[in-house]
């Protein structure tokens, strides 16, 4: 009787693993068949510290928006590509995608303040001046120098801890422009105050980089589009990259249909008009103007887009540096200039500076050839007066009240111009 029980386990056992078989085999052929599970590896950039120049740092622009960069919610134009490649490192600025949420995306400006080789060379200037060697440590070079020891014993952010520096911005400066500087750089946590306080030692090094090799982004920082000023919005920096608001250069416009062109002029026009007016009592000047110096949004709006040739003058408080003073020169005042270049004297600054550069070199190259004979002849002869330069500031002003009331009857109010339609439709004021 035992021997019989064994015999039948024995058999089922093997009933069981034949069956366990048959179901292996079927398992192997079904997934033979489907597709194989292959874990899905997200494209991603590979960035480093040099393509950012966060290997330059504390000798940079800043680290604000540098999160944003390693999560990819600011990518390259080939953010929808397969393949995510760096753009080349040489470029001066690049096109962007920038997100919040992920979903939806919108357009920026990538940009360096001066080119990869000038930096380059920036930076060689600084090891072979200061510490006679071919590479070394920028911060700790920089560190050791006269101005920034200044800089770090200062409560407050004086004309004198700017002077000799290359930027038109800082060539007359006042000490309440300098006080609005402090109080309103965005790459650090804590600012709004006019003392130097809330600044490592780091952040110092950085305001003051930024300063002596471009103050675009400074610019933007402290005279912010939302408060109406005509600059795009900034929005952060990461090493030697800041990124700020999309605009397409004004040279893409030079052939567009004549209502467009005479809306560009327009504005234009009024840009450089709040520049001498404004209620904050700043006068604005251009030190040289070209076709990318202006830019132009999605919705038609006009803004300034390369600030690093702007000049300030406070008209309430004055100039608080005499031109003997301004020659005053270091390594600060060399990274992207010649030493040996001369400053503007700030009693040289005329009202009418920007207007004339505007009417030399972007007013004819939009206008021209646009209209019919009688108003075109009109439009070339204010332009050449204005670009004579030769009457008074006065002269010239009138000049261009009459272009601009010329050219008002040959916009047009439509979609094309978002940033003013519907509200032309019921406005006297389009």
């Amino acid at each position: 009787m035992g021997r019989w029980i064994c015999c039948l386990c024995s058999r089922v056992a093997d009933g069981l693993l034949l069956l366990l078989v048959l179901a292996l085999n079927c398992n192997t052929s079904a997934a033979a068949t489907a597709l194989p599970s292959v874990p899905r590896v997200r494209p991603s950039y590979s960035f480093g510290r040099t393509f950012l120049g966060l290997d330059k740092c504390n000798a940079c622009i800043g680290t604000s928006i540098c999160k944003k960069f390693f999560k990819e919610e600011i990518r390259f134009d080939t953010w929808l590509s397969s393949h995510l490649k760096l753009p080349p490192s040489y470029l001066l600025s690049y096109l962007g995608n920038y997100t919040d949420d992920t979903q939806s995306w919108r357009m920026v400006d990538i940009t360096r303040l001066t080119t990869k080789y000038q930096h380059d060379r920036a930076d060689r200037r600084i090891c072979t001046s200061l510490l006679k060697t071919k590479t070394c440590s920028l911060e700790q070079a920089l560190r050791r120098t006269q101005r920034f020891q200044k800089w770090l014993h200062a409560k407050r952010l004086t004309p004198d801890l700017v002077q000799g520096l290359s930027s038109p911005m800082l060539r007359c400066p006042s000490q309440r422009l300098l006080d609005r500087i402090v109080r309103r750089y965005a790459e650090v946590p804590d600012a709004g105050s006019i003392y130097m306080d809330h600044l490592t030692d780091g952040d110092k090094l950085r305001l003051l980089y930024t300063l002596s090799v471009n103050s675009h982004p400074i610019l933007l920082q402290i005279f912010p589009d939302v408060e109406g000023w005509p600059f795009p919005r900034y929005l952060g920096s990461c090493g030697r990259l800041v990124v700020s608001a999309s605009t397409r250069p004004l040279r893409d416009f030079f052939r567009v249909a004549p209502e467009v062109a005479a809306d560009l002029a327009l504005q234009l026009l009024a840009v450089l008009r709040s520049m001498g007016t404004n209620d904050l009592n700043y006068f604005f000047y251009f030190t040289r103007v070209d076709a990318g110096t202006f830019g132009v949004f999605s919705n038609g709006h006009l803004f300034i887009r390369d600030a690093s040739m702007l000049g300030i003058i406070d008209k309430e408080e004055g100039s608080q540096l005499i031109d003997s003073q301004e020659e005053y020169k270091d390594i600060f005042s060399c990274l992207t200039v010649d030493c040996q270049s001369a400053f503007v004297s700030c009693n040289s600054i005329r009202e009418k500076q920007s207007l004339v550069m505007v009417c030399q070199e972007l007013l004819p190259k939009l206008l021209k050839g646009k209209f019919l004979p009688p108003v075109q002849e009109k439009i070339d002869s204010f332009l050449q007066h204005c670009a004579d330069g030769l009457t008074g500031d006065q002269d010239i002003n009138e000049a261009m009240a009459k272009l601009a009331e010329l050219l008002k009857p040959l916009r047009s109010c439509d979609s094309r111009f978002a940033y003013r339609y519907p509200d032309c439709k019921y406005s006297d004021k389009y």
